[in-house]
């Protein structure tokens, strides 16, 4: 059974780290994209880096996948050679993932109202002005449309290797 638990966090590692290598490989292009929207809106294009808005694999978007990763590793290798605490670190780990992915989903169903609000709270005219949708669909253009399949296959496999991880540990 710690064979099928390791196998499901180390798919569950790899589903984390699928999204920041696209970020890394096509985020200039949604940069690019996103500016040019700006542009066209009559806003400067660098109130996207003056106001920490990234569409590339920089800075957390990166940090915190590749350190769920890597805890996911370790919690595998504790399952593959069968560490007494292996059990306990996949309850917690597994827990926190299913968690945090519930929170990543909801910020990308909530994307417009998060930005806009962020936006009003700067308090700056021209990003009051900025039609966030067009905004983000013009970074989402950016990005090649598989991405958004390898998005939801990542959150379906996230969930489902969690709950079967969980299940599988409560079964042992």
């Amino acid at each position: 059974m710690n064979v099928f638990v390791a196998a499901m966090q180390l798919l569950v590692a790899a589903a984390f780290v699928s999204i920041p290598m696209v970020r890394h490989r096509y985020g200039k292009a949604a940069t690019a994209s996103a500016q040019a929207e700006l542009a066209r809106q009559n806003v400067r294009t660098t109130v996207l880096a003056e106001n920490g808005m990234r569409f590339d694999a920089g800075g957390h978007e990166t940090a915190v996948p590749a350190t769920v990763a890597a805890v996911l590793a370790v919690a595998a290798g504790l399952n593959l050679f069968g560490a007494g605490q292996a059990a306990l670190l996949t309850w917690i780990v597994q827990s926190l993932v299913l968690v945090g992915n519930c929170l990543i989903l909801h910020s990308q169903l909530t994307a417009v109202r998060s930005v806009q609000a962020a936006f009003r709270r700067k308090g700056d005219p021209t990003l009051a002005r900025v039609d966030v949708p067009a905004l983000l669909k013009a970074s989402e253009d950016g990005f090649p449309a598989w991405t958004w399949t390898l998005q939801n296959i990542r959150h379906v496999v996230v969930f489902g290797a969690s709950v079967l991880a969980l299940a599988a540990t409560a079964f042992a």
